[in-house]
């Protein structure tokens, strides 16, 4: 398979590049500003001895045009262009402050770049919040609509689909918005579901069903605990005491707030509004959407998910490491814990499905043997 060259813009953990790598892209240079995630991706660039080079700046900061020269890129060489840009200002859960948060200015980085590399193709993630978010002068969906604007001005044809992970096997639900644009038109469409909910008798559709919390958990042997030095990497168990007495007594898919039965003193100030707050998970269905607010419990143990556990439910390969603290949840640390490494990242399979849509379309392009729908 021949080896697309790839640039990854607001990296993370590595999530999206793991399923971009397995698409078949070289993945170039990498640009990160957390110092956890940039330790993430050399740990793992290292062991799977990739050349790729981890930028650890803030991505105003770097030159594009002076990236394309040290890895001997001229214009419209790069064949993919990818990122996650931060989601927090246009977040439903959020304030959502859009472009009056300089996180979501950060969005408008892609196109600064694609302008200097003139890429064949760009894949973006979002959150679903950025298709209503409000532009500097108030119009609903304006900052969406500017940022199609500025990829058509640059000779793109973008396309977009809200997708949810679990409709790729992945056990969570976890819906965003993905962006995919390229030169011309071409016979690009996003990546059909290949599972679904179970169903009596035959379906329409050969849908394989959700992947399950106790599929994606099984197997995992019981975790180390914190100053434990042997056994599986990221597999820790951090739970402070005083939160596995909170979660004790909450049935399997259920949350502590729900339960008028238990002490005041062990409810404290939840409301019924905090479904997500203690939660535990049930071993039947998939999983909430992993955010970096709240560590979601086990569905048997009082304890919190380990980050290994965290990692298959996202859809993580188990030799994929991460580095940096695993935080309590009362705890703080100055840049990303490995819990949300994880659930600030794209879910790999989702990334290597699109990707793979996307080679399609390239090596169509190349060949000029291209169908109407790839």
């Amino acid at each position: 398979m021949k080896r697309h060259k790839a640039i990854s813009l607001f990296s993370g953990a590595g999530g999206m590049d793991i399923g971009i790598v397995k698409a078949g892209f070289e993945i170039l240079a990498c640009i990160e500003s957390d110092h956890n995630c940039c330790e993430s991706l050399r740990a793992n660039i290292q062991k799977e001895h990739r050349k790729t080079v981890v930028y650890e700046a803030d991505i105003n900061v770097i030159d594009p045009t002076r990236m394309m020269h040290v890895h001997g890129l001229r214009e419209g060489d790069l064949d993919l262009l990818f990122g996650g840009p931060p989601c927090q200002s246009f977040s439903q859960i959020g304030k959502q402050l859009a472009l009056n948060d300089e996180r979501g200015l950060l969005l408008f980085q892609m196109i600064r770049f694609a302008e200097a590399f003139q890429p064949k193709a760009l894949l973006i993630e979002q959150v679903k919040g950025l298709l209503s978010s409000k532009d500097n002068n108030g119009t609903k969906r304006g900052v969406f609509d500017q940022f199609l604007s500025e990829l058509e001005r640059l000779g793109y044809v973008p396309k977009w689909q809200v997708l949810n992970a679990a409709d790729y096997g992945v056990p969570q639900n976890r819906h965003r918005v993905f962006i995919v644009a390229t030169k011309s038109p071409n016979g690009f469409v996003f990546p059909e579901p290949t599972h679904g909910e179970a169903r009596m008798g035959p379906s329409l559709f050969k849908l394989e069903p959700y992947v399950t919390i106790s599929e994606a958990l099984d197997g995992l042997t019981k975790p180390l605990k914190k100053n434990d030095s042997k056994g599986i990497n990221n597999h820790v168990d951090i739970t402070p005491n005083g939160d596995r007495m909170r979660i004790h007594g909450v049935p399997e898919g259920s949350y502590l707030a729900a339960q008028s039965h238990l002490p005041r003193a062990q409810i404290q100030g939840l409301t019924k509004k905090d479904t997500t707050k203690f939660l535990r998970l049930s071993r039947q269905r998939v999983s909430n959407t992993l955010r970096c607010g709240e560590i979601f419990f086990h569905p048997k143990e009082d304890r919190y998910l380990t980050p290994r556990e965290y990692m298959r439910i996202h859809g993580y390969p188990d030799e994929y490491i991460l580095c940096g603290p695993i935080r309590g949840r009362s705890g703080s640390v100055r840049d990303l814990d490995q819990h949300r490494q994880v659930a600030n990242s794209v879910p790999p399979p989702v990334a290597k499905q699109i990707a793979d849509k996307i080679r399609k379309v390239l090596e169509c392009r190349k060949s000029l043997n291209c169908s109407d729908s790839l």
